[in-house]
């Protein structure tokens, strides 16, 4: 007799392997993550900060450009709309989404918009320094042509993934126009920031961390009673139909419109980086309600996926390989 156990494992494993058959639109801010990897020996004489000697250099897309590329890692289809410069690092990040699959048709390149690039300095497996390169606003124009280009693909999609970084391309009229448009097919998913908290509204699934919860639902999140009560204010504000909360090294909470919430302890086994987690359990959670999982198996597989990338260093995916490796099937 089949145990309940490797019943649950079969039933995530044919989730995964229908990932290939999900397409989802990307829309959000598009960056570009750079890696300096050194070794530290010596303190500068010339200031108390630690001296790396570099060894090596990598590149990684980021913001929403990494939910993209976690989502072609998990096998999914994805096409992304955003904005970058003409600069080399616009055509670099273009050139990377290209290299992995993802459809390039919705970046808008603009001349007077530099590429977004975050420098992280890594010596013996921490990060000493993060340096950020972004302009102070992004010109209404180049977000008004990132939408056009968006409500005009909707249709080719099985779902829209909303990678809000407060960087300007997800605007209050996108949001609401997605809202209107995504009712059920193609469903919406958004990982949500604070600029945008009172335009959220009616997504299929939207995925804050513990500290944009709290912001959002004006509760301090101290405890399990805390939490509840975070999640039931935000299931009245957004009104999505889950909310799926992450809450770091304490694992996730799905919130149901019902009323009804689960718990989902870390899957991690260790923490080397956590960068780039998020977009990782935003992607895997897309593709699997878009490949016809439930929200409670959404759940599992993006927290086992979680689980996967911080365990690894720097902006990093995991593969759908690797999601079945760590189901039980025995």
């Amino acid at each position: 007799m089949t145990s309940r156990r490797t019943a649950d494992a079969e039933r995530l494993a044919k989730i995964v392997r229908r990932f290939r058959r999900a397409r989802l639109l990307v829309v959000g801010d598009l960056m570009l993550d750079q890696f300096i990897w050194g070794r530290v020996r010596r303190v500068s004489p010339e200031a108390p900060v630690p001296v790396v000697q570099v060894t090596s250099e990598t590149w990684h897309l980021g913001g929403a450009a990494n939910v993209a590329a976690n989502i072609r890692a998990l096998g999914g289809g994805a096409d992304i709309a955003g904005v970058v410069g003409t600069d080399s690092h616009g055509k670099r990040l273009i050139a990377e989404l290209r290299a992995i699959g993802a459809g390039v048709g919705g970046v808008v390149r603009g001349a007077a918009h530099p590429t977004i690039r975050k420098t992280r300095i890594v010596a013996h497996r921490q990060q000493v320094v993060r340096l950020d390169r972004e302009p102070a606003a992004l010109d209404d124009r180049l977000a008004r042509r990132v939408e056009r280009g968006v409500l005009a693909a909707l249709d080719r999609f099985d779902g829209v993934v909303v990678s809000d970084y407060n960087k300007g391309v997800v605007t209050p009229a996108l949001l609401a126009e997605l809202a209107g448009r995504c009712k059920r097919k193609p469903m919406l998913f958004v990982d949500p920031k604070r600029s945008n908290f009172a335009h959220y509204d009616g997504a299929t699934l939207i995925k804050p961390n513990l500290e944009a919860a709290a912001h959002a639902s004006g509760v301090d999140i101290v405890d399990d009673r805390s939490l509840a009560r975070a999640g039931q204010a935000l299931l009245a504000l957004w009104r999505p139909r889950a909310l799926l909360i992450s809450r770091g090294e304490h694992g996730m909470t799905l919130f149901r419109a019902d009323g009804s919430s689960e718990n989902f302890p870390t899957m991690a086994r260790e923490v080397f980086d956590v960068t780039g987690a998020g977009d990782t359990v935003l992607a895997t959670a897309a593709l699997a309600l878009a490949a016809g999982a439930s929200f409670e198996d959404a759940a599992v597989l993006a927290n086992q996926a979680a689980g996967i990338v911080v365990g690894k260093l720097g902006t990093a995916s995991a593969t759908a390989g690797e999601l079945l490796d760590g189901l039980d099937l025995a």
